[in-house]
């Protein structure tokens, strides 16, 4: 069984391939940005908050981390026109990937703010800090540096499950290659780049973690 390789439509259509990484990029970017703000200000609820919020926090939390990615995607995007809560399907690929992103970061951050000693919460007090300007210098820089490599590490694989919104017609990576595939039927070839694209997307990614973490959080002395 013989296989002529054909990469002149893949090469035709690098346009459209360079607006479908874009537009992974654009994804995944807000919403690492989105969900790690979500994180923060949940893992704070569950550590300092009164129960009633630790509750709700923990009902989102249990919701999102026990349920596919697929379905979460599908209830933002049909299910909520049902009461007449409609978006496009950027809006709802965005919406779906941080509301994810949110509950599992939260634990990871909630657990590197419980990883702070107690010592130095009382000190940053005794400077008659805040308690907002205690979360903030105290405990959370030293807290996400503690957790930098498995925060990062859910981020990018983030990026990766961020395939998953061709299916509502998001016009990401996968999608467009899925329209190429339908169009050319050379399905060897479009995958093979598409699979480098998101290789060097991980590897950039990963990149830019390693510099913000020798820019922001590689300081001396730090936990």
């Amino acid at each position: 069984m013989t296989y002529t390789f054909q990469f002149g439509p893949v090469f035709e259509a690098w346009p459209l391939l360079l607006k479908g990484t874009w537009m992974t990029i654009q994804l995944s970017f807000f919403a690492m940005v989105l969900g790690l703000l979500i994180a923060v200000a949940c893992a704070w609820g569950k550590t300092a908050g009164p129960r009633p919020l630790r509750w709700v926090i923990n009902i989102y939390i249990e919701v999102i981390r026990n349920t596919p990615f697929l379905v979460q995607l599908f209830f933002f995007f049909f299910a909520l026109p049902a009461i007449g809560v409609r978006w496009s399907p950027y809006t709802a690929a965005l919406i779906a990937m941080t509301v994810n992103l949110g509950a599992y970061a939260t634990e990871i951050v909630r657990a590197g703010i419980e990883s702070i000693p107690k010592g130095q919460i009382e000190a940053g007090m005794a400077l008659n800090l805040s308690r907002a300007e205690t979360f903030r210098f105290v405990v959370l820089k030293p807290a996400l540096r503690a957790i930098y490599p498995a925060l990062t590490s859910q981020f990018i694989l983030l990026m990766l499950a961020s395939s998953v919104v061709s299916v509502i017609s998001a016009n990401d990576l996968t999608s467009v290659a899925a329209n190429l595939q339908s169009e050319t039927f050379r399905s060897f070839e479009i995958y093979i780049v598409v699979t480098g694209i998101y290789l060097v997307l991980t590897l950039a990614f990963s990149y830019a973690f390693r510099l913000i973490f020798r820019r922001t959080l590689n300081y001396p002395g730090g936990r």
